[in-house]
């Protein structure tokens, strides 16, 4: 709460002092502070939807940046909506806008500097697994092996569990209600991870108690959803998804979707434009070929579309009509293809596309019919990631690497079923943030 103080007011204090610097009157100033009060109040909103209020667990330092920029992007139109109607003064609104701006900068580097720059130990989140099975197990093993901000304090057991499958060590005594326990011990968290809920397994009133105490009290699914991003496999279920919140797919959601990738497609084909001219030369200068690869894939609602790519393998690359993923180090690719692959230039024709309604800026990766039916038939709710369009971009493409086995293809599945469920206008913006990020880091490109 005093970082959120904090933020209000150094946003204000940066407007004030420019009003009294430049000497204006009593009357000025109180008709200026709520304006600021207003614009400190939008920056808020902006920054929580960003996360920068939220326990950082693991992200990274390039993916903060990439919201401090959204932040920054966010706040023009903001700030002159709100200067717009303040009156006239001697204090001009370009004036009083930088002012604001400048509050905003520092606000946000101050975010970035907080989150990655605090002591270790002020970051902590002492998580109780409630359960001592092979669930709770899988929870505090994923916790300690990928989140270095996590205190995993121990497991409490369930009266209903048969055997263990966590260390002695970590089993916290029974002699102490959960409650007690869990207050006893600084709990942030309790994570349910039972394989069985009923017939007393739970004790709600306990856990009730906890969260009346401030303790977050989570299941597993929700557990994950919200610190990793991602709706794991192993901890779901159809009932889970089917009642709680998110999968909308409204009718204003959709028309605000096409907008958006409409006007950023155009953008984007108009900055890009001399890339791809430069790209179609080399193509054609290193290898016999078509310029362009189109490919069959699977797309909204199991429609097929073809995909159009700038050609980065041989022509002969697959001569043989059996479908194959792109190795690490796949001898199919061309000099000139390994270079646009890398920086994903091979991908901007993908714009066109969008354009044609056939794809979004962002979502799901396209698959090939070939493997969409054996993942399909592998990977349960492999099928859900059809319910949106497939992305130029995507939450699984910025989260995890290239993926060429059926086990990257059920863990990009969890960041895609995170996204088809928790999709908006805003994750798609900070989508397209982070894809510059990992475009320009080279990550994960084949």
């Amino acid at each position: 709460m005093q970082q959120v103080f904090f933020d209000l007011g150094l946003v204000i204090l940066a407007v004030l002092a420019v009003v009294i610097w430049r000497g204006e009157d009593f009357t000025s100033v109180v008709s200026l502070l709520g304006h600021a009060s207003l614009l400190s109040l939008g920056m808020l909103v902006i920054n929580s939807a960003l996360g920068f209020y939220q326990r950082i667990h693991n992200r990274s330092l390039n993916q903060s940046r990439a919201r401090a920029a959204l932040s920054l992007v966010l706040a023009l139109p903001l700030t002159y909506g709100v200067f717009s109607l303040f009156p006239q003064s001697s204090t001009s609104r370009e004036t009083l806008a930088m002012a604001a701006m400048a509050g905003f900068v520092v606000v946000i580097l101050h975010r970035v500097y907080v989150v990655h720059s605090m002591p270790q130990s002020m970051m902590r989140h002492r998580v109780l697994v409630f359960g001592t099975g092979p669930r709770a197990a899988l929870v505090g093993k994923t916790l300690k092996n990928e989140d270095p901000h996590v205190d995993v304090v121990g497991y409490y057991a369930s009266p209903n569990e048969a055997e263990s499958e966590v260390s002695a060590w970590g089993i916290l005594s029974k002699h102490k209600s959960l409650t007690d326990t869990a207050l006893e011990l600084e709990v942030d968290e309790i994570v349910v991870a039972l394989v069985e809920r009923r017939g007393g397994s739970m004790p709600l009133r306990e856990l009730l108690d906890c969260k009346l105490h401030g303790v977050r009290v989570v299941d597993v699914a929700t557990h994950f959803e919200k610190t990793k991003g991602q709706i794991r496999l192993d901890s779901v279920n159809a009932g889970w998804l089917i009642f709680g919140d998110g999968f909308s797919q409204g009718g204003v959601r959709t028309a605000v979707k096409r907008l958006f990738d409409i006007g950023s497609a155009v953008v984007l084909i108009l900055l890009s434009l001399p890339i791809m001219l430069i790209t179609m030369l080399l193509v054609v200068l290193e290898s016999p070929g078509p310029v362009f690869y189109r490919q069959e894939r699977v797309g909204f609602n199991g429609r097929l579309f073809n995909v159009v790519k700038f050609r980065s393998m041989r022509a002969d690359a697959e001569k043989d009509g059996t479908p194959r993923w792109a190795a690490a180090q796949d001898d199919r690719v061309t000099k000139v293809g390994k270079f646009i692959r890398k920086v994903r230039i091979d991908e901007l024709p993908q714009l066109f596309c969008v354009l044609n309604g056939d794809m979004s800026m962002v979502g799901p990766r396209p698959e090939r019919p070939y493997f969409v039916d054996q993942l399909t038939r592998q990977i349960p709710y492999y099928a859900v990631r059809q319910s949106v369009k497939p992305g130029v971009t995507g939450w699984a493409q910025v989260r995890y690497h290239y993926g060429a086995t059926l086990e990257d293809s059920a863990e990009k599945l969890q960041y895609d079923l995170y996204y088809v469920k928790n999709h908006s206008l805003f994750l798609d913006i900070i989508i397209l943030f982070e894809t510059v990020g990992v475009v320009l880091m080279a990550k994960g490109a084949r």
